[in-house]
């Protein structure tokens, strides 16, 4: 981060110093809620959680070398004391942001492939210049802010995800960071029972498109009509990436190669360039598209765009890591915060994956889906009886409408199997 000295710390957080802080001391960074991860000149946010409350290690902070500990009540260390600690991160995060004039922030948003893009994204920019991305999902209102503040006076790129839970976080997260350009992914069906439709969860999403200024670019899906429908909701430039003619960036010929990994030639305004992915599943091909639609805005050439993605690997957790074991296993692991679309990608690559293979999947019930629960539980049961897995396990709870799919897809194919061929 830009440093700070705590005086100012307070006046931007509306704060009060207290526990014989010294309004001189000097506030380096990182900016942190885990007191583990404090490093010397940190400053260490108590954030009070479900289960934790960060104002119990504040002590240990310090010991460990944080400056002061943002709180909202006194500590026994050095502190700024403020009425609400996410607010004040994001009132500090919003003023480093204001002291670096020259940074551009890239906002990336959808139901699905969020990170997987902010990721390629991350890559592409760095070529450019000093570029900042979330590790792994930091794209809350506790993430977000954490990110920003990661930012230094070399920085030239924010890639952020935004991620929204109800209407209206994604236009606060905006406020923090002003985005210059905003992709768009897609509009699923993750958190389908808190938005109620995904006639909102587009109208969420969208707010993304609507921060941007008459001079920033929205980057939209062209092959989701929701997305591509958002075009009417910004004063700013809009390109589309897809796969049908239409998209100024887009992706001709993907064929899969036998471990699921896409190859296509990526077409640019420009012109094109081969791109081979080392990433596993269909799916990635439409990440890429966006990352390299927002690369090509920002002035890279399409071969250069073509060989950073041909040379990309996973970067964050959990998101269709695939190992191959020495007893011959292949391990997929996509277990991050699934929803039915990743999972439907997942089941898809995992097919290609274990072609010819013994296979078995560990999977959990969706949540967050409302009345379309059960039906959407029972659909990822048939996708997973319908492939040919030999066997799966359903952990945790509501479970149930998951293992009657996967047995009524199971008994179909099995009865497919049984039936005479038609007579030709």
């Amino acid at each position: 981060m830009i440093p700070l000295p705590l005086a100012r710390i307070a006046e931007i957080t509306s704060g009060a110093l207290s526990g014989m802080a010294d309004p001189r001391a000097v506030v380096r960074g990182p900016v942190v809620i885990d007191s583990r991860a404090v490093e010397p000149g940190s400053l260490f946010v108590a954030i009070k959680g479900a289960r934790v409350d960060g104002h119990d290690y504040a002590a240990q902070a310090i010991r460990a070398g944080a400056v002061a500990v943002l709180a909202t009540r006194p500590v026994e260390a050095p502190a700024v004391i403020v009425p609400d600690a996410a607010a004040a991160l994001a009132a500090l995060a919003a003023a480093q942001v204001r002291a670096l004039p020259k940074v551009t922030v890239i906002g990336v948003t959808g139901s699905a492939g969020k990170t997987g893009t902010k990721d390629l994204l991350a890559r592409l920019t760095g070529r450019i210049g000093p570029a900042i991305a979330p590790v792994g999902s930091f794209n809350n209102e506790l993430g977000h802010p954490l990110t920003v503040l990661r930012a230094d006076a070399d920085t030239r790129f924010m890639v952020l995800e935004l991620a929204a839970r109800n209407i209206g976080h994604i236009k606060d997260l905006t406020r923090i960071a002003p985005p210059q350009i905003g992709v768009v992914l897609n509009v699923g069906t993750a958190h389908l029972g808190v938005f109620g439709g995904k006639e909102a969860i587009a109208k969420a999403k969208g707010e993304l498109v609507e921060a941007l200024p008459r001079t920033g670019v929205a980057v939209l899906n062209a092959d989701d009509p929701l997305v591509r429908a958002m075009a009417t909701r910004t004063d700013a430039r809009v390109t589309y990436f897809g796969r049908g003619e239409s998209a100024a960036i887009r992706a001709e010929g993907v064929v899969l190669d036998a471990r699921g990994r896409a190859s296509f030639t990526l077409r640019t305004p420009s012109g094109s360039a081969h791109v081979s992915l080392k990433l596993y599943g269909a799916h990635a091909v439409d990440n890429a598209l966006a990352a390299a639609a927002a690369g090509y805005e920002l002035g890279l050439p399409v071969a250069t765009i073509a060989a950073e993605l041909s040379e990309a690997t996973p970067r964050s957790r959990w998101r269709m890591e695939v190992t191959d074991r020495a007893d011959g296993v292949t391990v997929i692991n996509d277990a991050y915060n699934a929803n039915p679309d990743s999972m439907r990608a997942a089941f898809e690559a995992f097919e290609v994956l274990g072609r010819g293979r013994r296979r078995f999947a560990v999977i959990a019930a969706l949540r967050e889906l409302g009345d379309d629960g059960p039906a959407l539980n029972a659909e990822l049961g048939r996708l997973a009886g319908g492939a040919g897995l030999a066997g799966l396990i359903v952990a945790g709870p509501d479970a149930e409408p998951v293992l009657q799919g996967a047995h009524a897809a199971a008994q179909a194919a099995t009865t497919a199997r049984a039936l005479p061929p038609p007579p030709g």
